[in-house]
C-alpha cells in the first residue's frame, strides 16, 4: 500500500499593532461558530431519527445503517471543525458534547435493532 500525502502550506501573517492580532482572532472565531452552530443545527437533525426510529418500533438494519453512516459523517465534520478551530471557539464544548450524546443514542437504538429479531412479537 502506498500513502499519498497533500501538499500542506503554513502562513505567517503579523498585523501593523496588536489590535490587528485581535480582530484577526475574533473574525477567525466568528467564523468558526457560524461552522460550529450549523455543526450543532446537523446534530439536533440526526438526533430525532434514532428517537422517531423507536418511537414508531422501526428496527430495520437499513435504518441502523444510515444512522451509522450519519454518525460517521459528524465525527468527521467535527473532526475537522476541531482541527481548524485553533483559538477553541466558544461551542467547542457543546459540540463535543451533541456528539457524544448522538453517539449514545445511535447506540441505544443498534442495541435495539439488534436485539428485535429475538423478541416475540407485541400482542
Amino acid at each position: 500500500m502506498r500513502a499519498t500525502f497533500a501538499n500542506v502550506s503554513t502562513l505567517s501573517a503579523a498585523g501593523r499593532g496588536p489590535e490587528d492580532a485581535v480582530r484577526f482572532q475574533a473574525m477567525f472565531t466568528a467564523a468558526r461558530s457560524a461552522d460550529r452552530a450549523e455543526f450543532l443545527a446537523d446534530c439536533g437533525k440526526f438526533e430525532a431519527e434514532p428517537a422517531k426510529e423507536i418511537r414508531t418500533r422501526k428496527f430495520t438494519l437499513a435504518e441502523l445503517e444510515e444512522e451509522e453512516q450519519s454518525m460517521e459523517r459528524l465525527r468527521r465534520r467535527h473532526r475537522d471543525l476541531t482541527a481548524h478551530d485553533v483559538f477553541g471557539g466558544p461551542e467547542a464544548a457543546e459540540a463535543g458534547e451533541r456528539l457524544e450524546q448522538y453517539a449514545a443514542a445511535c447506540e441505544d437504538y443498534a442495541e435495539r435493532v439488534l436485539a428485535a429479531p429475538h423478541q416475540a412479537p407485541e400482542r
